[in-house]
């Protein structure tokens, strides 16, 4: 079982132990300071060669750690040096790495020594935070009973959350995942649905076999059938070979049903009688073949939307809905929204090779206001929009700018120059994105001068 201080980031950094080493005892003032009402201990240490007497006389659950010392030894990489150490001596301890803007290089590569993440100098209060919350609950999830933990998925860190509602999900997802029972997840687009059944998969006893998606609202009536089923060649005019079909495919593992709740109710019948029989006819045959899957089902309906007996058949919701799993929308997940952003900015960094941006207090104070209609989806592209286009190492309110997508204002409603602007907006802002921020490329692909691009870029706050 998940135990609170695995699940709750918030009870890990209050009960951790925390060990800081840096030559700057400015730095080391100011961590204390910062840290001390937020851990129960924090040790500060100058002298990174004090270090196996440290952790020989007590146990750290994390340790904060320079790159670069006035030590001799190994000169620009004394950090990867003392990281290597400390790997050797206490393989467990999570390790957050201190650089300056001009080691990133050397940071990335001590990830792959066991880092758990790394923080440029001047950092965010908030945001080292956060980072060390996220070390000492991936450290928490390792640790054990020696079996995989939803929170340190292989799926990545898209699936997180110290938010009460995503710690419930956690808790049932854990519960549930090493049962066969059909699970439906309810939530709106973007929430990352297909995320949880993919940790339901992970986490089961059928984790070795196939996980098998099949996007069912977006298939038509004439494809219904061969997708799910299979076909055999000669079946219909384009059946140039024999076919199997997603169940078969899913045999012995798990098969997830997106947007279950926009098939038709002819297709609902043929789904309800594989299902009941736990077998499927290859179209053009007549020889059953069975199956043995686990079904994870997904909706952006609600439940009363589904009860609807004119829109889905009842039977059919008790047949694929042992248990279900709301996923509460992101406006509604609290700091959730923060940590989130912190990791799309990791990732998106990384990805651009850039120094990982931090976030000003106007720009989290903006994030936190927004309504976010397109959920988790749309966080992940407005972040990496700012990272694109952002300058410094701090992104701003101005760099976070909300998808018009999720505008929700209708067209018809819009005013003619309203639309003309949001088009000239949006197309710029994809084809600068198309070249990772390059505006001398960007403005030659728009058929405009670099000049006139910067005007238009002033012109709509880009």
């Amino acid at each position: 079982m998940l135990t609170a201080d695995r699940l709750i980031p918030f009870m890990l950094l209050k009960n951790s132990s925390i060990l800081v080493i840096d030559d700057d005892p400015d730095v080391l003032t100011a961590v204390r300071l910062l840290l001390k009402t937020e851990a129960k201990e924090v040790v500060t240490e100058k002298n990174p060669e004090n270090l196996r007497w440290l952790l020989s006389k007590q146990v750290f659950d994390l340790i904060l750690l320079d790159m670069n010392f006035t030590s001799s030894i190994n000169t620009g990489n004394e950090g990867f040096y003392w990281l290597n150490k400390i790997r050797e001596l206490k393989s467990d301890t999570a390790v957050i790495m201190i650089t300056a803007y001009g080691d990133i290089d050397l940071a990335v590569r001590s990830l792959k020594e066991g880092a758990a993440d790394f923080v440029v100098k001047p950092w965010h209060n908030e945001k080292l935070i956060i980072t060390i919350k996220e070390a000492l609950r991936t450290k928490g999830a390792k640790v054990g009973a020696g079996t995989a933990r939803i929170t340190d998925s292989v799926i990545g860190n898209e699936l997180q959350g110290e938010s009460q509602v995503m710690q419930d999900i956690f808790v049932k997802i854990e519960k549930i995942a090493p049962t066969d029972a059909n699970i439906l997840i309810i939530g709106e687009n973007g929430t990352g649905k297909d995320l949880i059944a993919k940790a339901i998969h992970q986490h089961s006893i059928r984790s070795e076999k196939n996980f098998v998606k099949v996007d069912v609202g977006a298939l038509t009536e004439s494809l219904f059938e061969s997708e799910l089923f299979g076909h055999r060649k000669g079946a219909f005019t384009d059946a140039r070979e024999d076919r199997m079909g997603r169940f078969e495919g899913a045999n012995g593992g798990t098969l997830f049903l997106d947007e279950i709740g926009n098939i038709s109710l002819h297709q609902q019948a043929k789904l309800l009688t594989v299902l009941q029989n736990r077998q499927v006819t290859r179209i053009g045959t007549n020889q059953p073949v069975p199956v043995d899957i686990r079904l994870i089902c997904a909706t952006n309906f609600g439940l009363a939307e589904l009860a609807n007996e004119l829109r889905f058949r009842k039977d059919l919701i008790y047949r694929i809905n042992t248990v279900e799993l709301i996923i509460p929308p992101l406006r509604k997940r609290g700091n959730d929204i923060i940590l989130l952003a912190g990791y799309f900015s990791r990732l998106y960094s990384n990805k651009y090779l850039k120094p990982v941006l931090e976030f000003d207090a106007k720009a989290l104070e903006k994030l936190m206001q927004y309504h976010f209609p397109g959920n988790v989806r749309e966080l992940q592209y407005t972040i990496e929009r700012a990272v694109i286009m952002g300058d410094g190492d701090v992104l701003q309110a101005k760099d976070l700018i909300f998808s018009p997508i999720e505008s929700g204002i209708p067209d018809d409603e819009q005013p003619a120059e309203m639309k003309l602007s949001a088009i000239e907006k949006n197309t710029i802002l994809k084809v600068i994105e198309k070249h990772n921020g390059n505006i001398t490329k960007a403005a030659k692909e728009l058929g405009i001068t670099r000049t006139a691009l910067y005007r238009r870029l002033s012109k709509y706050d880009i």
